[in-house]
């Protein structure tokens, strides 16, 4: 019984040595700077619906909005449960616009800016593309408001058509072919 009694006093003195190890990395990292682990964005999870997030970092087309995404940082927000529908432009629909707009919202001192047009894609609620009505006004997160509008068997938010639509954990997302442009406050 002692010799038992040795080794789980033997093996507490390491697990407390190795947590007191831990809590000093922990800090020195937080002193240095580190990033804490991520948010819900960081959660990996090969196996279920990919959140909207999840969606869009796993599309080629997509990858100016991630970046935009990322800097607004709007990334956890989005892998949150929502619901959300999220208007997702295709990185054609960025390059439609005038030259020097993305790298303008991209810069630190525009991120109000950038989060306004990223947030006026995005609606909180679960909507399929087969829920949008003709002339239905939908309120965006930023405060605005679009207007869908069926024409011909497509779907319009705004200026832009809804070229594809995915279902996401927490929502739908559609694939527009154009960036939608809030309203001037």
């Amino acid at each position: 019984m002692s010799r038992h009694l040795h080794w789980t006093a033997t093996l507490a003195c390491l697990l407390l040595a190795a947590c007191g190890r831990a809590a000093q990395d922990q800090s020195a990292d937080a002193a240095e700077g580190a990033p804490p682990a991520g948010g819900q964005a960081a959660v990996e999870d090969s196996t279920s619906t990919p959140s909207v997030v999840r969606i869009a970092v796993g599309s080629k087309d997509h990858t100016t909005l991630v970046t935009a995404l990322q800097a607004a940082k709007l990334v956890d927000p989005l892998a949150n449960p929502g619901p959300f529908t999220v208007f997702a432009p295709t990185n054609a629909a960025f390059d439609k616009l005038p030259a020097g707009t993305v790298a303008s919202l991209l810069e630190p001192g525009n991120v109000s800016q950038l989060k306004e047009v990223l947030q006026h894609h995005v609606t909180t609620s679960a909507l399929d593309v087969d829920a949008f009505t003709d002339g239905q006004e939908l309120g965006m997160v930023s405060g605005g408001t679009e207007r869908i509008t069926k024409k011909d068997g497509s779907t319009f938010i705004g200026s832009a058509k809804i070229v594809a639509s995915v279902r996401a954990s927490n929502g739908w997302v559609h694939v527009i072919d154009a960036v939608l442009v809030p309203p001037a406050k």
